[in-house]
């Protein structure tokens, strides 16, 4: 899987949703490949895109139609400043990905020196995080070369995320934690919007 993750600030949240949401019906049928998204908005207008397709040869055959072109020129219209792009080939799945039926999503980006760490953690038995976090309906991992990364937690609803926070992880995994959240940032999409092929 390949994955783009795309950051700005907006405070059209409207005007850019609908352009946003003209994405599947008028560009997705052509956009092989495309496998789906995940958007949402911050509190303070930051605006969070989690694209997914099948890989990166795909994404960039997409990236190159021109009405893909004067559709990203549009959306990028509405943005209040620079807009960041993220490129990721390096994707792992925890349970089976993120969910479009999830009520609240985290976005968490840090950076490490140690990918292989991070995907073993992401990757270890998922048994006990299962009983511990029900709440946890899935996510995506995504690693850039330099160890930056952005992990995208679809959650069943707010409420219960926060409530699953307050549990105390076991001490083996309580470390591998404290090494990847180290000056990690988190954004909460309290009401996000999704897509999928």
């Amino acid at each position: 899987m390949f994955i783009q993750i795309i950051e700005g600030r907006c405070t059209r949240h409207d005007e850019l949703r609908a352009v946003l949401d003209r994405w599947p019906t008028e560009l997705g049928p052509g956009a092989e490949g495309w496998l789906g998204g995940t958007y949402g908005f911050t509190d303070d207008d930051l605006f969070v895109a989690v694209v997914r397709f099948e890989d990166r040869a795909h994404a960039m055959a997409n990236s190159q139609r021109p009405e893909q072109g004067r559709w990203a020129e549009e959306m990028m219209s509405l943005f209040a400043g620079p807009v960041e792009f993220h490129d990721c080939d390096d994707v792992t799945l925890l349970f089976d990905g993120g969910s479009d039926d999830a009520g609240f999503v985290q976005v968490i980006r840090g950076k490490v020196d140690d990918p292989a760490r991070l995907r073993a953690l992401m990757t270890s038995d998922p048994t006990e995080l299962k009983r511990m976090r029900p709440e946890i309906i899935g996510a995506t991992l995504a690693i850039e070369p330099d160890g930056t990364f952005t992990e995208t937690v679809a959650f069943t609803d707010e409420a219960s995320a926060r409530r699953g926070e307050t549990q105390e992880p076991p001490a083996d995994v309580r470390a591998e934690l404290a090494y990847v959240m180290e000056g990690a940032t988190f954004h909460d999409l309290h009401r996000p919007w999704f897509t999928s092929h």
